[in-house]
């Protein structure tokens, strides 16, 4: 196979991936930005998204966009009421409210594993056949989860910029106490920031579920990954975010052609740990002081 074709077809799984990677470390961004709290349960808020969308597909026969849509839509709901009712007390308390979700984490991943079983399950292809551009062969699933997300990724970017409630909740990331004085209602952005994080989680779960396998342990390596992001980008920083999510699936998607997994997985921490100490404050973003 021609070097051109294995780039081309590598660039490609390099942006599915770093797309996927994008959803779940803008998510995460948006949790920290109003919470200022690391949330450890958003791996299994991801594997939540990737079964409801594996139950709406095999078990209801609903569309697979209409499933993902259902998915992202549950998971909002469910994420804006569990920071009602269990988060709400630790709003701005860091560590107390990081161990909340941890305990969180293990409720929810030890339900998943009582209801679904410890084995892994797949989803049927929801696209068929495949695309050749330039020689270039590209399956018509790995497509439609581009498409798909770029489309989610739009329409926030329309959300937190052109709404009130967007530029709203903009403000409350940005610094909670200036837009409290600006009047500025900003307990009300706490459940819907924190929905909203949840909800691209849930997203990028249910893109990833025809594309792998579906377990309880799966939210493990995404939720590494995406924390990876959010430090490269830069702490609440949505386009450094976008950068640095995107770098990171493509790099791993080249190193894959020449090294082990396990090696790759060892370069891209070393790289990153690298990009950290060249940008302290993150690609894009101010960081934290």
């Amino acid at each position: 196979m021609d070097w051109h074709v294995l780039l081309g077809q590598a660039t490609v799984n390099g942006l599915v991936v770093g797309l996927l990677y994008l959803l779940m470390a803008v998510g995460f961004t948006l949790v920290f930005g109003v919470m200022r709290m690391v949330n450890f349960a958003h791996g299994e808020f991801y594997m939540l998204g990737a079964f409801a969308a594996y139950a709406l597909v095999v078990k209801l026969s609903l569309p697979f966009l209409v499933a993902v849509a259902l998915s992202a839509a549950l998971a909002i709901a469910f994420g804006s009421l569990v920071e009602w009712l269990v988060l709400k007390p630790f709003r701005r308390d860091e560590l107390n409210g990081m161990i909340t979700t941890i305990g969180l984490a293990l409720i929810l991943q030890n339900a998943a594993l009582m209801t679904f079983g410890p084995d892994p399950v797949s989803m049927p292809s929801v696209a068929p056949g495949a695309t050749s551009f330039l020689g270039v062969t590209v399956a018509n699933s790995r497509l439609l989860v581009v498409g798909f997300a770029l489309v989610v990724l739009l329409l926030l970017y329309a959300f937190l910029k052109h709404s009130a409630a967007g530029r709203g909740l903009r403000a409350v990331v940005e610094d909670a106490e200036i837009a409290s004085i600006q009047g500025v209602r900003s307990k009300i952005y706490y459940p819907l920031g924190f929905g909203l994080g949840i909800g691209l989680a849930a997203v990028a779960g249910a893109l990833m579920a025809p594309l792998f396998s579906v377990s309880p342990f799966m939210g493990a390596t995404p939720l590494l990954k995406a924390f990876m992001v959010v430090i490269l980008g830069g702490l609440g920083s949505i386009p450094g975010a976008a950068v640095a999510g995107l770098c990171l699936g493509l790099l791993e998607s080249y190193s894959s052609l020449f090294l082990s997994s396990s090696t790759a997985d060892m370069l891209i921490f070393i790289l990153v740990v690298v990009g950290m100490l060249a940008f302290p404050r993150g690609l894009i973003g101010r960081g934290e002081a």
